[in-house]
């Protein structure tokens, strides 16, 4: 995984057209400023998480996202959808801009090795699909140091994911946010809110905390904070989604709510509809 290889010309000359071509269709993000935030209107927009459809192939994913209207992508190396390997990312980089598809971020990518040639593959493979940030997962608090040292470098923030209560090293967003509060300010955190929630901390209050280090948001729902197992549609459980965006508002995010949805996952789409749905109507009573 991860491999470097040569490129031949033809494959540097296509990864090019492929770049100019992200570059270029990539839309600006609302501005956000204090009289936006007065009136609560929301700067961030919705997307999904690519492992929301970790069984079905790219050529599907992108019918998927056609379908729900989505046209902005947090992709993972799962199936097909952006592998590490970099001639096949490149074609996978072309499908998408074919379909219109906008990436704005990779993940969960394991940065399991405190090792410069390991993380410089990682961020080669953000850079050449255009994206900006990465949600990363898993790395010791010992390899952080190195880890920014290529964030300064490739200008990529670096966005932890926290994992819950099974997770002894970055369970919630304040974990992570305690081991980076002295770093680059680029080197951030992916906001779960299942797993934070059910770490028993309060998901609106770690977003205020976390505030300009939050560059990622993983939305899903838990009929239980205490069940791993209880997930649900996004707007059927117990977790406060207008709050969410009411804070995210709050401290001038204007990145991304990605949906995660877990469950169902031989037939996510109903589930999927319904979510966004409701995300949806949260937002248009925002303003949005």
């Amino acid at each position: 995984m991860f491999k470097r290889k040569e490129f031949s010309r033809r494959s540097f000359l296509k990864a090019g057209t492929i770049a100019a071509a992200i570059s270029s269709s990539r839309l600006a993000l609302p501005v956000f400023g204090r009289d936006a935030a007065d009136v609560g209107y929301p700067g961030f927009r919705l997307g999904v998480a690519s492992y929301t459809f970790r069984n079905f192939t790219r050529a599907q994913t992108i019918e998927f996202l056609k379908k729900l209207q989505i046209t902005e992508l947090n992709a993972k190396d799962t199936k097909d959808h952006l592998p590490a390997d970099a001639v096949a990312e490149i074609q996978a980089l072309g499908d998408y801009v074919s379909a219109g598809i906008k990436l704005h971020a990779c993940g969960t990518v394991y940065f399991d090795k405190d090792e410069d040639a390991d993380i410089r593959s990682k961020f080669e493979y953000a850079k050449r699909a255009g994206i900006g940030v990465i949600v990363a997962g898993d790395p010791a608090p010992t390899t952080l140091p190195r880890i920014e040292k290529f964030v300064k470098e490739y200008d990529i923030r670096f966005a932890l994911h926290n994992h819950g209560p099974e997770d002894k090293l970055w369970p919630s967003p304040l974990d992570v946010l305690k081991a980076m509060k002295s770093m680059d300010p680029r080197m951030g955190c992916c906001v779960d809110v299942g797993h934070t929630a059910r770490t028993g901390v309060d998901v609106v209050k770690a977003i205020h905390e976390v505030g300009p280090r939050v560059f990622n948001i993983h939305m899903k729902d838990l009929a239980s904070f205490t069940d791993k197992e209880s997930q649900v549609e996004v707007g059927r459980g117990k977790m406060p989604v207008k709050k969410i965006f009411g804070e995210l508002v709050a401290i001038g995010y204007q990145g991304f709510v990605d949906l995660e949805y877990e469950i169902n996952e031989k037939d996510p789409m109903p589930g999927v509809i319904e979510s966004l749905a409701y995300m949806r109507g949260v937002l248009a009573g925002m303003g949005a």
